[in-house]
């Protein structure tokens, strides 16, 4: 015998429904119990990587995703889009997305069931220190459910629209150790309290995001969109839309310095970013007399302390290599010249010596530079291209490097030298571009620190490479290893 009706307010935020009380012998609480209906779940259309909105009403609030045929809905009240489409379709498991519970519609009790746990892990992968610290120690293969064997790490990203710049970067941000054991942790960064109203610490909870997936041992596929990591770079750049196309370089530089500010760095403060890529520098600069002076005016100039040399400590997250010009001209059997060039030339820039005119609007200044400090880990930038008032050029010279033991003692000022006991640098992560300026693509390859293998990313394409291969390619961003860590056992908590 039910003697009454309770009403109360739904956890979270969805109109009354009624729960029925235990009274006499008893009716059973609606609000979670098994569900008859658990076979329909059609995990191969599951894709949680996109933004949580509502399929109809595309709002964010009170979403649930329908297990059965993967799309968003608002509320699972009467009349909510969530009810009428269990109604209309007959589609009866729900998750909300917020919370990580399942719901059954239109009956509307939760559902309880370790069946379902894969689901909310896949949704919000979670890692433990000790499964953190076991990252880079085996290459095991995992199997996704659609059957597809994958590295954790070693995932493609998808190219929604031409955002291939910011793939290939994420992706070889995810495999420095350090970072991704920051990111893999919530806890590190959850406490970061920001000013009302910022929107930028977005970066660095949709990085984290994106970061567990990449790395989920436990996935359906063996791809994941970057989706909602490109819409906070979209809400947090002001002049970005979301057909906007940047350069790998650009896109690196600014995503570094605000991940940066939004935890809290400052020029004085560190964070994780600056812990693991900062490095500094002296930067010895002269003022130059205008070109076009008689030579006595110029002469005179260059006795006042305005055009003395000037020295000036810098600190940096990464390192600008200028190519030598490339040539114009063909050979002898008219085949076009690919140039090669060193490393070692291109780094002899911070050597303390070579001297480098650098022009302003209004003025000229010969710059030399020399290396003060050195970071964990070393981000190269190759400058492949020049930009004037018509057009973008590339430069295609091929710079010939070494894959490891890349010692940059020699770039070091005599103190630096004496203090930095360990200067030699692996290789981790090499970008390439590939075609003309403005219609080339771009691609990465990667270390797998577990099996010490290395493979090719382009978007979702996945597959090995030969070291030797790495050194043929035309390399824009690359990312070096010092040798004295060991990395991948670290756990770094807190910046």
């Amino acid at each position: 015998m039910i003697a009454g009706v309770k009403r109360e307010r739904d956890v979270d935020g969805d109109e009354e429904e009624e729960v029925r009380v235990k009274v006499g012998r008893g009716v059973e609480d609606r609000r979670s119990r098994h569900c008859p209906y658990l076979d329909t779940i059609n995990r191969s259309v599951l894709d949680f990587d996109f933004e949580k909105l509502c399929s109809i009403s595309l709002s964010h609030i009170n979403v649930y995703a329908c297990l059965i045929c993967g799309k968003y809905f608002q509320g699972r009240g009467q009349k909510s889009h969530a009810y009428i489409h269990s109604v209309q379709f007959a589609h009866h498991v729900f998750l909300n997305l917020h919370t990580l519970k399942f719901y059954c519609l239109p009956d509307n009790y939760e559902i309880i069931d370790s069946s379902l746990e894969d689901i909310t892990y896949v949704l919000k992968p979670t890692f433990t220190k000790q499964h953190i610290a076991g990252l880079d120690k085996h290459g095991k293969l995992y199997r996704a459910y659609d059957g597809t064997t994958y590295l954790p790490g070693i995932v493609g990203l998808n190219n929604i629209k031409a955002n291939d710049y910011a793939n290939v970067v994420l992706q070889a941000l995810s495999n420095v150790p350090p970072l991704r054991n920051y990111f893999l942790e919530e806890e590190n960064y959850r406490r970061i309290r920001r000013p009302p109203g910022d929107i930028m610490f977005l970066l660095v909870q949709r990085f984290g995001e994106l970061m567990r997936k990449l790395w989920n041992p436990r996935n359906f596929k063996a791809h994941v969109s970057p989706h909602e990591m490109l819409q906070a770079v979209v809400l947090c750049e002001y002049w970005c839309t979301e057909y906007c196309v940047w350069d790998a370089v650009d896109f690196l530089s600014w995503f570094l310095n605000a991940l940066h500010g939004a935890l809290g760095g400052t020029k004085k403060k560190s964070s994780i970013l600056t812990k693991v890529f900062q490095g500094s520098m002296r930067i010895f600069s002269k003022k130059l007399p205008h070109p076009d002076l008689p030579a006595e005016e110029k002469e005179a100039l260059l006795l006042k302390d305005e055009y003395q040399e000037k020295m000036s400590e810098s600190t940096f997250l990464y390192l600008t290599l200028d190519l030598p010009t490339a040539p114009l001209y063909k050979d002898e059997k008219e085949q076009l010249i690919i140039p090669q060039v060193p490393l070692f030339n291109i780094l002899a820039k911070f050597n303390g010596n070579n001297e480098k005119e650098y022009k302003t609007y209004k003025e000229n200044f010969l710059k030399r530079f020399q290396l003060t400090k050195l970071p964990p880990y070393l981000i190269f930038c190759i400058k492949r291209f020049t930009k004037n008032n018509f057009f973008v050029e590339k430069n295609p010279t091929i710079v010939n490097f070494p894959i490891t033991n890349v010692d940059l003692r020699e770039y070091l000022t005599e103190e630096a030298q004496v203090t930095e006991k360990i200067t030699t640098y692996d290789l981790v992560a090499n970008v390439v571009h590939d075609g003309k300026p403005t219609e080339g693509s771009y691609r990465i390859h990667v270390l797998h620190h577990g099996t010490g293998k290395w493979y090719e990313l382009q978007d979702l394409q996945v597959i090995d490479i030969l070291p030797q291969m790495i050194t043929l390619s035309e390399a824009y961003i690359q990312i070096w290893k010092r040798q004295d860590k060991d990395d991948g056992a670290e756990n770094h908590t807190g910046a």
